[in-house]
């Protein structure tokens, strides 16, 4: 029986290394995965590209706010064979996105594998991450740490100088440059007055 799995973290904590070293693991065994990742996410210069820190990359499809990820994924995978869907940048989906993700599992019976953010940067869910911690299957949370040493499970989005940003849009895509993850204790020293 197919799953919904929802894999989370803070950022930097290797969620699509992990994505494509699992989609990787079913294409050694000879079956056909589907890559989706999120269109506003254009850091290696076009979208349509699952990609890691580490340099391993993969072209997938895209989704935006108005994609219907059902309707989509049966389109696309009409006359294939597929086996695993992966998802990464998560985050980005709608609740409805989300409720369509149940669907992929619930009628196609497709194993969906999500990745991306737990909260943004104020320390609120994403709308998408609220949806599959409600509706997932299973929920995994990778882990990666603070420079205290602690598990990080926030964010701070930083200015060029370091200094943490208070405001601003919750879908903002970066990378190091833009963001840091933080232990809760360091994060609310970010926000203390």
């Amino acid at each position: 029986m197919a799953k919904l799995y929802f894999h989370y973290s803070s950022m930097n904590a290797g969620k699509s290394t992990a994505l494509l070293q699992a989609a990787h693991n079913y294409q050694e065994r000879g079956m056909e995965v589907y890559l989706l990742t999120a269109a506003i996410d254009t850091r290696t210069g076009q979208s349509g590209e699952i990609s890691t820190r580490i340099g391993l990359k993969k072209p997938a499809e895209t989704f935006n706010e108005t994609t219907d990820v059902l309707q989509k994924v049966k389109q696309d995978i009409q006359a294939s064979n597929v086996a695993c869907i992966f998802i990464d940048e998560a985050q980005f989906l709608t609740k409805d996105q989300v409720w369509q993700l149940t669907g992929i599992v619930d009628q196609l019976n497709i194993p969906v594998m999500a990745y991306g953010l737990r909260v943004d940067f104020q320390g609120n869910l994403f709308p998408g991450s609220q949806a599959l911690l409600a509706w997932a299957n299973v929920l995994r949370e990778i882990k990666t740490i603070c420079h205290c040493g602690r598990n990080a499970t926030m964010v701070i989005r930083k200015d060029k100088h370091g200094n943490a940003i208070k405001q601003g849009p919750q879908n903002l895509v970066g990378g190091n440059d833009t963001y840091e993850a933080l232990c809760r204790i360091h994060w609310k020293s970010c926000f203390e007055v």
